[in-house]
């Protein structure tokens, strides 16, 4: 199993005013069976609609060119019929806002068995029986008894677990978590994570983790990839990133984690300036008005992908003579061997 984006560049078209925005820029992602993958970066930067644009779910006047495969399968050249049989079979996405994304008029119970009447075949009874046993799996409190529960019956903790339940019903390849801690406690967040984590080690699937949260990255994923303006400005293993960020971008949002030590009143730092607005992006790369390192050249066109490092290991440590995996951090700046001595 492998999902393979390549270059892909996502368009809408203005209306009112006829111009054509560009709302991704040659975003290129792989993640094989098994592997975890996280994307960070402030609002606005492109994390969900790359997201989307896997699942296929644009609107009307969007456009998508580049390749989006799902194990071979060109998913940007499918009909809507198509990817509907891969959509929750397949492939499947957690969204942010269970009770946004949960109906509010059918039980709990009938959202988990509608992918499995769809995609497998199941009656209503073995549909229903699956359902409880899915719902037992990702530990809904005394699950039997909630079965004919409405999503407003439910906390935003029990919602979110129905929702990771509807995900992976199938077994999907592909595991989407958009945001999946949003307006959850910390305590209720960390059972979360521990859950999805479990459950994508368990089933073998590729996950993709969207998140604003640093240390939710460290400790969840496998590599991690920084986006800004619709774009990929840093992509490298965890442990590498966390040792050493080469996009002035990726140095911003580490340096404005708060620190445990801190004296009381001390200020965090920031990245002076906002995110640009999506029908106002730059013709070059989009931090460049909050980069103290920026170039002429950098307004110019967007900067290529240059290599930091690589890091040949085996892809079972138990055996060294097995093949082996090469992990590449990436950056997208031009001056990175200049900001190193900073990181």
């Amino acid at each position: 199993m492998s999902l393979d984006i390549i270059n892909v560049e996502k368009r809408y078209l203005n209306r009112a005013s006829g111009t054509t925005i560009n709302a991704l820029n040659g975003v290129s992602i792989k993640v094989e069976v098994g592997q975890t993958l996280g994307i960070v970066g402030e609002s606005g930067c492109g994390k969900s609609l790359t997201a989307l644009a896997i699942m296929g779910l644009l609107p009307d006047r969007a456009t998508v060119s580049g390749s989006i495969a799902l194990n071979g399968t060109e998913l940007t050249q499918l009909s809507d019929e198509a990817l509907c049989t891969l959509r929750g079979a397949r492939m499947a996405m957690i969204f942010q806002e269970p009770m946004t994304a949960l109906n509010p008029l059918h039980p709990i119970w009938k959202q988990i068995a509608e992918p499995l009447q769809l995609h497998q075949g199941m009656d209503l009874v073995a549909a229903k029986a699956r359902a409880l046993e899915l719902l037992e799996r990702v530990q809904l409190p005394r699950a039997r008894e909630r079965l004919d529960n409405y999503p407003h019956q439910l906390s935003g903790g029990q919602r979110q677990r129905v929702m990771i339940s509807i995900a992976l019903a199938c077994q999907p390849d592909i595991l989407i978590a958009d945001e999946p801690t949003t307006a959850l406690d910390v305590t209720v967040q960390k059972e979360v994570l521990a859950l999805i984590r479990q459950l994508v080690a368990e089933d073998g699937m590729g996950l993709l983790l969207i998140s604003h949260d640093l240390g939710l990255m460290r400790d969840q994923v496998e590599r991690v990839m920084v986006m800004y303006g619709g774009a990929v400005v840093e992509s490298a293993p965890t442990k590498a990133l966390f040792g050493m960020r080469a996009h002035p971008y990726s140095q911003g949002l580490f340096a404005a984690r708060p620190q445990l030590g801190l004296k009381r009143g001390t200020r965090l730092q920031t990245i002076a300036g906002k995110v640009p607005e999506i029908f106002n992006w730059p013709r070059g790369c989009a931090f460049a008005d909050r980069c103290a390192y920026v170039q002429d050249n950098c307004r110019l066109a967007l900067p290529q992908l240059e290599l930091v490092s690589d890091t040949a290991h085996a892809i079972d440590d138990k055996d060294a003579d097995k093949p082996r995996r090469v992990d590449k951090h990436w950056v997208r700046c031009p001056e990175w061997q200049q900001l190193e001595a900073s990181a």
